[in-house]
């Protein structure tokens, strides 16, 4: 099974959308909350290639985006090769 991780805010309603399909979807993942943590955020910057918005989210240390992006894969069948 693939490494997931998500960078959230604790009241942020993409970030809940996003953690919603992946517990739908029985997914184990790390989620790194970075309310109010500079460095935290800067890691989550560095990552994602300087993208600021939340949430950003990595299979196997790899950026795909945040939960729009989470959403179109599940949509075109993707998620699902990735996460396998």
């Amino acid at each position: 099974m693939s490494k997931v991780e998500i960078y959230t805010w604790r009241f942020c309603p993409f970030c809940i959308r996003a953690k919603s399909l992946l517990e739908k979807k029985n997914i184990t993942f790390t989620e790194h909350k970075i309310d109010g943590d500079d460095n935290a955020r800067e890691l989550m910057m560095e990552r994602a290639n300087g993208k600021r918005t939340v949430p950003q989210i990595f299979i196997d240390d790899k950026s795909i985006g945040g939960c729009d992006e989470l959403y179109e894969l599940e949509k075109e069948d993707k998620l699902d090769l990735l996460l396998n």
